[in-house]
């Protein structure tokens, strides 16, 4: 799509200060790094857009914001749809979702020996050896500069379409109790409720980070998506788990809120059942 953007550099890492959004087409994955193009896309992201809007927001005059949108047009990124107002404009949206980024600044320097040194076979823990492979795997990632974020929150959504039958519960502690005990029969953490206004889950010995590297931002995007599909479920309406604390952001455990994305209140509070010793 880009000039230079499919060729390596060393050994297959970014080149110095070079950042990339991937996204997921029709067509397959797109690459865009040109810093114009890549706040478009960010912008529309969030929502759709006037082409007068985009002008706006990226700074840039309107004969280089028509020709930015024509290519990632072409490069079936962008889609748009006249504008109900008046029918000679156009409202433009994205037509695929963020895959992953890159970035050089993002990198960390994180020995993987040390995951590998931490595992010892037979010792009694049957998920030891999944969580060696995960954390290995997002570890050598980062250290590439390679944030997947929005694929691992996708991928958590799907796990908790599925999963949601088994944990279902008419109340919210009950709800909650049963995700805890899920978590905990499968190793991936121990679950408390901390409040319920917002309601707030704390996890501790999270799978996904307890032993990732401190970047000081949220890991837990696996995680997010899981807690995601399962409040929706639970809620009858589209719920956001956002991750306030992370192991590695430096805490102790990892602390989502469940937050209905209309704002609302939740159906009801969550009762001691929710709670976890």
């Amino acid at each position: 799509m880009e000039q230079g953007m499919t060729g390596r550099s060393g050994a297959g890492r970014p080149k110095p200060n070079r950042e990339i959004d991937l996204y997921s087409t029709p067509g397959g994955a797109r690459a865009v790094e040109n810093p114009v193009r890549r706040t478009i896309l960010a912008a529309l992201r969030d929502r759709e857009h006037s082409f007068d809007e985009i002008v706006a927001l990226s700074g840039r005059v309107k004969s280089t914001v028509s020709v930015h949108l024509q290519d990632l047009a072409a490069a079936g990124v962008v889609g748009s749809r006249p504008d109900p107002e008046d029918a000679r404009k156009k409202i433009f949206s994205l037509t695929g979702d963020l895959v992953a980024s890159v970035s050089a600044e993002d990198r960390v320097a994180d020995a993987l020996t040390a995951y590998a040194g931490a595992y010892r076979t037979g010792a009694g823990d049957p998920f030891a050896f999944y969580k060696l492979t995960f954390r290995t795997i997002r570890v050598s990632l980062m250290q590439e500069g390679i944030l997947l974020d929005p694929l691992l929150t996708r991928a958590g959504e799907r796990i908790g379409e599925v999963l949601y039958p088994a944990v279902a519960a008419p109340e919210t502690g009950a709800f909650c109790a049963n995700i805890a005990r899920f978590w905990e029969d499968h190793s991936l953490g121990r679950i408390e409720v901390a409040g319920t206004e917002p309601l707030a889950l704390l996890v501790y010995d999270c799978f996904e980070c307890a032993d990732l590297p401190v970047t000081g931002r949220p890991a837990c995007a696996f995680d997010s998506g899981i807690l995601r599909a399962l409040f929706s479920g639970h809620y009858g309406r589209p719920t956001e788990a956002l991750e306030t604390r992370c192991y590695s952001m430096g805490f102790d455990h990892c602390r989502f809120e469940v937050v209905p994305e209309d704002g609302g209140e939740e159906v009801e509070e969550t009762t001691a059942a929710g709670h976890r010793p």
